[in-house]
This record gives structure tokens, sequence and C-alpha cells, in this order.
């Protein structure tokens, strides 16, 4: 993990700011190819059916969405219906995700999680990690050390 002044990195594809802060652009965007940009507010995600509404809306989920967290899970991983190369997830108020609900937001950092490792590829010889799914996570000044400790100890977990 590295720590900057406004941006935290916890992996290639998973980046948490402050608001005001931000990632130096290079970080996110890709070299080529084109570029899809969903913006979420955490606000609007206070239980499990209206994150999956949200994200349903916002990333134009398939008809065949299941509503759990494994269909989730498994339309994070696909998204091959946004015509793009790469997927950047731009996610506002994220101390709000799911804030009452202590599993379900642990589920549903994992689904982030594995769907951007899934996503991510390492180039040879060079060990350098490319991704086409980044999550940016906004969270306030107050929360987010809390939440790199809470990922860092999540990943972990083997049951993401």
């Amino acid at each position: 993990m590295k720590e900057e002044m406004s941006a935290i990195h916890i992996a290639p594809w998973m980046h948490v700011i402050t608001p005001g802060g931000g990632v130096p652009l290079d970080e996110l965007l890709p070299t080529s190819g084109s570029v899809y940009v969903a913006r979420l507010n955490g606000q609007e995600m206070p239980d499990e059916v209206s994150t999956f509404q949200h994200f349903s809306e916002v990333l134009k989920f398939p008809e065949y969405f299941g509503w759990n967290w494994n269909a989730f899970y498994d339309c994070l991983r696909d998204l091959n219906w946004l015509s793009a190369d790469h997927r950047i997830l731009v996610i506002g108020s994220a101390e709000s995700i799911l804030s009452q609900d202590g599993d379900g937001r642990k589920k549903f950092f994992g689904c982030l999680w594995r769907a951007g490792q899934r996503w991510s590829y390492t180039r040879r010889p060079q060990d350098v990690t490319f991704t086409k799914l980044s999550v940016v996570l906004s969270y306030d000044k107050d929360s987010v050390s809390t939440l790199a400790k809470q990922l860092e100890e999540w990943q972990e977990q083997p049951n993401w």
C-alpha cells in the first residue's frame, strides 16, 4: 500500500481519495483504448437492494442480473456489454455504502476487490500490473484510514 497526501493506492485497481484530493490521471487512465467512467454515489446505497439498483442502473447490468452478491460479482467481472477497453468506477461518499450492514459491506468490497483483481494482468518481464477495471473510492478524511485497514484485513481472508 502506497500512501500519499490525498490518495491511498490499495492495489493497482483500487484507490481511495479524500474530498478535494485526487489521483494523478496517468495512474488511472490507460495509455490507449476507450474508457467508460461510471460515477456512483455511496449515499444512494444504504442497503443491498439500493446498492444493486444503483450499480445496475449506472453500469447497465443485463436483465438476467440475479439481485444477490454472487450475481453482482458476476456482472462486475463481465461488463462486456459496456463497449470500452477500460472501465473506471468512481464512487463518491463511499463511507456511506451499506454503513449499517457490516456483512453486506464486506461482501460489497470483496466483490469490487475480486473483480478488479480479475480484470488485472501483469506484463512480463517488466512486472508491471495493468488493469482494465479501476475503482476510485472517495472517502471522508476521518474514515479513510479505517477503510484502508479493513480492505487489507478483508483481502487476507480466504472468503473474499
